[in-house]
């Protein structure tokens, strides 16, 4: 299980020790979509959504599940995060919602997993604030787009 940091050196899963490693400034930035209907999105964007402000919620929502990151993700060290910003951007070519999650920390591991937990949870917040109206919504593409700080430095994901 070389490279696989998760592993110990028998194979079995582990929370990686992070007490040696430096305090540096980290970011991470993830990226994902929902789509819909046009007239779902009007909805949305009209503020004409049974259960309010859709995307004001949704973004509530991703700052809150990036900081319950470590409760989610079993082997996911909990983080002084010192911030959390979530983009939703309807867009009509889609149709439907980009989302986009910038997380900091001064830390000793990254805040990866908790910018893709940010999208990941606005994106599923989405969907339950409209799902009466529409139940075939797709969420998508969420990725990694960038992480920089630490021992591994700057990723960049095109």
């Amino acid at each position: 299980m070389s490279g696989l940091s998760h592993f110990d050196s028998d194979g079995k899963a582990h929370m990686v020790d992070v007490s040696d490693k430096p305090v540096t400034a980290r970011i991470a930035v993830a990226e994902g979509h929902i789509t819909m209907t046009a007239a779902t999105l009007a909805l949305i964007t009209e503020g004409r959504a049974d259960k309010g402000d859709v995307l004001g919620i949704a973004r509530i929502a991703g700052i809150m599940g990036a900081k319950k990151t470590a409760d989610l993700i079993p082997l996911c060290h909990p983080l002084p995060i010192t911030k959390v910003a979530l983009d939703l951007v309807p867009d009509e070519t889609l149709p439907g919602i980009w989302i986009t999650a910038t997380v900091k920390t001064g830390g000793q591991t990254g805040v990866e997993m908790e910018a893709l937990t940010a999208v990941s949870t606005a994106a599923l917040t989405v969907y339950d604030m409209v799902k009466a109206v529409q139940k075939d919504m797709e969420i998508s593409g969420i990725r990694l787009t960038l992480k920089d700080g630490g021992k591994s430095g700057r990723f960049e994901n095109p």
